[in-house]
């Protein structure tokens, strides 16, 4: 099998697992869709996914990654908390996609090598759901900015909510806009996916996609600005820019950021930390302490928690959110210990993200975006695969022309 052909199906196999991420709750479509039928297409997608993984790793090469190490440990508290059925069968049922799932990671690990792979078939695949957002703008501006949310857009062909869409847009905008500054893409190329990003962005009012975007900008070109004229131009650029367009356009920036909201209402993060303050006081039993109510959706008391942290402390406990603490902290600890270049970079964008979001947003204890934006960032962060040493008794064997060969004997 051609690398070119092994490429295309690692880039499909990352496709199928972003198809999974994309949940089935949202807003109204313009085609109706059963929750049922987007349930069956999701798992169906992770399912093949992991089929052609492993068709192109039949012989089980994987790399050692502390990253998918402690997601697989992720599993045991999951399993232990789920096998109480307090939160139902579904909990098993999430347990074993998160079993899939890691291990779909664990074939792809095969291709990690700290090169922007990864990071193309992101923003190719996320692009493409973009896209379909666009498409039912057009195609139904009211479906795509219903009443329900405000005017805010959301997927009008796909069910997605206004935070994914703009969780998606800030990802490969920050991503292209490394890639640009690292020169492994044009300007204009650049352009074609930055521009159409930004306006989906700015119609969807997300403030955890925008902190994120810039902070993780900032961040990320920070750590070359040492090595890089380009990331200092830009910076400095980035700096002036800002700094005029918060003069002129203040009140248009506040209008946008508060999103029409109260001050009472912004406070508590539109309900948010109603939500956390009940979560925190309810009564928890020893083994929901340490291991949690299970795999759920991700709600407390029928409303959303909104918050990756105290989502884990619910549904995987303590151990939990200790596991994936340990792995925001190796992911983070080994970008800071690389030397400056664009993958570090990357890496370091897509990290911040997902530390700064998981504050509004749940998602890290699960099959989800943020663990395939930290997959990306544990493939940006592995060392390039090197030739196998030869053990000390070997000596090279050295080509014998055939002319010299003695004639054998009969």
């Amino acid at each position: 099998m051609g690398a070119d052909h092994t490429s295309k199906i690692v880039g499909t196999v990352w496709g199928l697992l972003i198809l999974n991420t994309l949940g089935s709750a949202g807003a109204k479509t313009i085609i109706p869709l059963p929750r049922s039928l987007i349930q069956m297409v999701t798992m169906g997608a992770l399912v093949a996914a992991f089929a052609l993984a492993l068709a192109i790793n039949l012989r089980l090469r994987i790399r050692a990654s502390a990253f998918v190490f402690l997601l697989t440990l992720l599993l045991v508290p999951s399993v232990i908390s789920s096998a109480n059925l307090e939160s139902g069968f579904g909990a098993l049922f999430r347990c074993a996609r998160l079993a899939l799932f890691v291990g779909t990671l664990w074939l792809l690990s095969r291709w990690w090598d700290g090169n922007p792979t990864f990071v193309r078939h992101h923003i190719r695949m996320y692009f493409v759901v973009l896209g379909s957002v666009a498409a039912g703008l057009v195609i139904s501006p009211g479906a795509a900015m219903p009443e329900l949310y405000g005017g805010r857009l959301v997927g009008a062909l796909w069910p997605l909510t206004p935070p994914q869409i703009g969780q998606y847009a800030a990802v490969i905008i920050g991503l292209t806009v490394l890639l640009v500054l690292g020169r492994r893409t044009d300007r204009g190329s650049a352009a074609v996916v930055i521009v159409p990003a930004l306006v989906l962005l700015a119609l969807t009012h997300t403030r955890t996609a925008t902190l994120g975007l810039l902070i993780g900008l900032v961040l990320a070109i920070g750590s070359l600005v040492l090595t890089s004229a380009a990331a200092r131009r830009f910076f400095a650029w980035a700096v002036l820019c800002a700094a005029v367009a918060a003069v002129a356009f203040s009140s248009a920036l506040q209008a946008w950021f508060l999103r029409g909201q109260s001050k009472e209402n912004f406070s508590n993060l539109t309900g948010r930390a109603k939500v956390w303050d009940a979560l925190l006081s309810a009564p928890r039993t020893t083994s929901e302490y340490l291991f949690g109510a299970g795999l759920g959706d991700k709600s407390f008391g029928g409303l959303p928690i909104d918050n990756s942290w105290l989502a884990v402390y619910h549904e995987q406990g303590l151990t939990g959110t200790a596991i994936v603490a340990a792995v925001i902290i190796v992911l983070g600890g080994v970008a800071l210990l690389r030397p400056p270049s664009l993958s570090r970079a990357c890496a370091i964008f897509l990290i911040s993200y997902c530390a700064i979001a998981s504050y509004t947003e749940a998602g890290l204890g699960d099959a989800s975006p943020y663990l395939l934006h930290l997959t990306v960032a544990a493939s940006l962060l592995a060392a390039p695969a090197a030739a196998t040493p030869l053990a000390k008794h070997e000596v090279p064997r050295r080509r014998i022309p055939h002319w010299a060969r003695r004639s054998e004997v009969t």
